[in-house]
């Protein structure tokens, strides 16, 4: 009997390369970014999981739901966790996520705000991204998805980077601890 496994069971050399490569890019792509302080911004914002697939769109609509370790934080329609990164501004509103950022986080579009649930219709707007489509702002601060999230409800994004977090209803950073539940029935 041979030490080897089966032939079958060899990965393939091409297989191996192409594991080679996404770990490469994903080590590149955190080497690249910064987490110190000072102001300092990151040159690659990305925080990339390297080998997972991007988040399908998402229902252009916007709520609420409560974490029990983040509090109330805002979904899309389909209940995906929507982030807010710290590079960008409120005011104005500016998305500084492009390129393999805005592959790993990509921008939620903008939408009608009739389809807003449970957030403060008045802080929902959009921004002009550099390709020229909308993207949904919350208190003038872009949100996007992540694609590390593998089911709605998920948040692995949070705290990513030091400068990801999921989003209040009020557009604020959710952060750990802060789990409270909703003021009112709208969770705002």
């Amino acid at each position: 009997m041979s030490a080897f496994p089966p032939t079958s069971w060899r990965p393939r050399r091409g297989a191996s390369v192409a594991t080679a490569l996404v770990l490469s890019a994903g080590l590149m792509a955190l080497a690249g970014c910064s987490s110190g302080t000072g102001g300092a911004k990151p040159s690659s914002p990305s925080g990339s999981p390297p080998s997972t697939p991007a988040p399908k769109p998402s229902t252009a609509a916007l709520g609420t739901t409560h974490n029990a370790r983040l509090g109330t934080i805002v979904t899309d329609g389909q209940g995906w966790t929507l982030y807010r990164f710290d590079a960008d501004s409120a005011s104005p509103s500016t998305s500084r996520c492009a390129g393999q950022c805005a592959t790993v986080w990509p921008p939620e579009p903008a939408l009608s705000a009739a389809h807003v649930h449970g957030i403060d219709h008045q802080l929902v707007g959009g921004v002009t991204r550099p390709d020229g489509t909308r993207q949904l702002t919350l208190n003038g601060w872009p949100l996007y998805r992540y694609a590390g999230d593998s089911k709605p409800g998920d948040t692995n994004g949070q705290d990513v980077l030091g400068t990801w977090h999921a989003t209040t209803p009020q557009g604020r950073k959710a952060e750990a601890g802060s789990a409270s539940g909703p003021s009112s029935g709208y969770g705002y």
